[in-house]
């Protein structure tokens, strides 16, 4: 807002062609007339306190369990808030208790009888007054969501004090619901100036929790448990004919998060608020319509009920889609989105004073960000791509203003090279879990694209994907079972994850029916890859499910006192590569190999990696794979191999791990590029299997004609 000269200038040199407010910031008339593009933030649910506060009854919701506390008597109090930011939440006492409220014996899985509970409002406990000595309890209460979670967390992140908390209202609501229509109509009406409404996002935030010194207490990028209220449950009850329990979101205590496997009851619910949610987002696209205005989502805050891979957003009616891209896989959570008219990726760093301080480097973080999702971008280019933040923060780092410059032009070109066709990819590739297409993506990730140490090893093989040469699907166990000559449309098949997850189905692989569809799959000619713990779940004498085609299995006790002797390590096509140590990220400690595989890679005598004949077919077990341009080009090789087609490696084709060649062959182009910050040298094959050697300066992409 004090920088309006300075934004003027870098529109011209960034040759940008759009603008945007920001949190806590109203958009200058001087920019308003600069001949850019204005995008405005658009909050359905919050900046209006006064219709939130003379409305408390449809103020947003939250399911918040409480936790397991210990009996060791029959009178036991829980207290609700404990642990939680009392800013945040308040507990919602206006709706029946007893009815919404629910007391779970955790020791034996059983709701308590609501008679022999009640609510001490003073105190704000829960009192059980018949408890078991020594089980644990637990409280599923609702709450009402009074500071809106982002709001709280940009506050929290700029030092913002004295700020008046936005409070989340709930558009589903009758009475919000119309509100919310008149108000939009009001604001498209009070601003002409505005080309395109961002809305940021449309009305459940994912669940986002603060403890009692403001930290990230629980963070699930993909949580449904904001987006409840009773009006909405009853209407959900009425729909699927059955009485709706917290339990179905509190779910023990894991709130449904994406590695639990999928109850009936959850994913009811899930199809309900998608098509639900639909329909209202429909409602609010058709007005800005009405009005001559594109509307886009930001794919995150408020997006729940929004999954873009979901069977509804088609109806939405969306012209644009905006993320932030934090890598490869989170790029490609945007760019695959259909049915829309154009995708932005929101690049990093956010112009944020976690980054932007005096010993700052933001230029590092802008190079790492642009360089890692450049693989992704090369595979499916986004629209447009955009910043964002405080702008007089970066203008502090001229390094910075130089290197975004750069990078707006190389996308340009990229852009232009790559648009309106599909590159060349090798085979079919189908990554199966319990969320399919849904989840696209999306696999193993918690907080968008931050780093777990127990899940890098499988969310690498993800990140991999997003820029190599093969066409990428997201499968679910309930698509093969509902039809097994799916897996026919594919070359090779991945499981991935650890066991009794819904990564890799765990209890799914009890029906007969699926574990003889991915057999027969590649008994026929088909490959599969099993990475971690596949099909994982302890059931008929195994753990590996499909252990007879990988050739492995995990030592869980059980068959100690069987020998194994497979130990051999031996050279092969998949590890050719390979100059030095594998790394396999975490691993496992107990995988031995079964009589007939062959052993590439063993560890204190577990194996790491395998490889299995199965009929026709082929098996190729890993037991982690971090993400990295070694790691890469290992499993581009497994993936080759599996599908029986190593004969077709030297095709737009690098030796050199550290650089790739994708190709465009309807428009006639193909590039190298180097995915590091050194100078590489390396021999490209084209696709004719002629080769020349190329020197690349350190990030530098080639293009060529064919």
């Amino acid at each position: 807002m004090d920088v309006v000269p300075e934004t003027l200038a870098l529109l011209r040199r960034w040759g940008a062609d759009a603008i945007r407010d920001c949190d806590g910031t109203a958009m200058p008339e001087e920019l308003v007339h600069s001949g850019a593009k204005i995008y405005s933030t658009y909050y359905t649910t919050r900046k209006d306190n006064a219709w939130a506060k003379a409305n408390p009854d449809e103020v947003q919701q939250m399911y918040v369990s409480t936790r397991f506390v210990t009996a060791t008597g029959p009178i036991l109090s829980i207290h609700l808030m404990e642990g939680l930011y009392p800013e945040l939440l308040r507990v919602n006492t206006h709706d029946d208790i007893r009815r919404w409220w629910e007391v779970m014996d955790r020791t034996t899985g059983e709701a308590v009888p609501v008679q022999t509970w009640h609510y001490d409002c003073t105190a704000g406990d829960v009192v059980i007054e018949n408890a078991e000595p020594f089980h644990d309890y637990s409280v599923s209460f609702l709450a009402y969501i009074i500071w809106d979670p982002v709001h709280m967390y940009n506050a929290v992140i700029n030092g913002w004090k004295d700020v008046e908390h936005q409070i989340t209202f709930d558009v589903r609501q009758p009475k919000t619901h119309a509100y919310t229509m008149r108000r939009l109509r009001r604001y498209l009406e009070e601003h002409p100036e505005v080309s395109v409404l961002r809305f940021t996002t449309f009305f459940h935030q994912f669940t986002l929790i603060f403890d009692e010194l403001a930290r990230e207490k629980y963070v699930d990028w993909y949580g449904y448990s904001a987006s409840v209220s009773p009006y909405i449950l009853e209407r959900f009850e009425k729909e699927v004919g059955y009485r709706f329990r917290p339990e179905y979101i509190i779910d023990q205590g894991y709130h449904n998060c994406p590695y639990r496997v999928p109850s009936r009851e959850f994913r009811d619910f899930q199809d309900f608020q998608m098509r639900e949610v639909a329909a209202l987002v429909r409602e609010m696209t058709d007005i800005c319509h009405e009005y001559g205005r594109e509307a886009m989502m930001f794919l995150g805050d408020h997006w729940i009920g929004t999954e873009p891979f979901g069977p509804y957003f088609k109806d939405t009616g969306l012209d644009a889609v905006v993320g932030s891209v934090g890598n490869g896989s989170t790029l490609r959570l945007i760019s695959d989105i259909e049915g829309v008219g154009y995708t932005e990726g929101r690049f990093l760093p956010y112009f944020f004073p976690d980054t932007f301080h005096e010993g700052g480097d933001p230029v590092r973080e802008a190079k790492v960000n642009w360089v890692t999702a450049r693989r992704a971008i090369l595979r499916r280019p986004i629209d447009r791509i955009g910043y964002g933040g405080y702008l007089k923060l970066a203008l502090e780092f001229p390094e910075f203003i130089d290197y975004v410059g750069s990078v707006c032009d190389e996308f340009r070109l990229l852009y232009e090279n790559a648009r309106g066709t599909t590159p060349f990819c090798f085979k079919r590739v189908a990554v199966l879990n319990c969320w399919g297409k849904l989840r696209s993506w999306g696999c193993h990730m918690v907080h968008h694209a931050l780093y777990y140490k127990q899940n890098y090893s499988y969310a690498g093989v993800i990140e991999a994907l997003s820029g190599a040469p093969f066409d990428v699907k997201f499968i679910s166990f309930e698509d093969v079972l509902r039809d097994p000559a799916l897996l026919s449309r594919f070359d090779v098949v991945l499981n991935v994850g650890d066991g009794d997850t819904a990564y890799t189905g765990g209890s799914v692989w009890e029906d007969p029916r699926l574990s003889a569809a991915v057999k027969k799959f590649v008994h026929g000619g088909g490959g599969f890859i099993g990475v971690g713990e596949p099909a994982g779940h302890q059931y008929q004498g195994r753990y590996l499910q499909l252990g007879s085609l990988l050739g492995v299995e995990e030592e869980r006790g059980f068959t100690l006192g069987r020998d194994k002797y497979n130990w051999e390590e031996h050279p092969h096509f998949i590890t050719e590569d390979c100059a030095g140590e594998i790394d396999f990220g975490e691993g496992k400690e107990n995988v031995y190999a079964l009589e007939g595989a062959t052993v590439l890679r063993q560890k204190r005598s577990g194996v790491q990696l395998a490889v299995n004949c199965f009929g026709k077919g082929r098996g190729v077990y890993l037991s982690g794979l971090p993400y990295s341009f070694e790691n890469s080009r290992l499993l581009y090789r497994a993936i080759l191999w599996a599908a029986s087609a190593e004969n077709r490696l030297h095709e737009w084709f690098s030796t050199n791990v550290n650089v790739e060649v994708h190709a465009y062959v309807k428009n006639g182009k193909y590039c190298v590029v180097n995915n590091t910050y050194e100078p590489q040298t390396t021999t490209v094959y084209r696709g004719d299997g002629s080769s020349f050697v190329k020197n690349l300066a350190a990030n530098e992409i080639v293009w060529y004609e064919i």
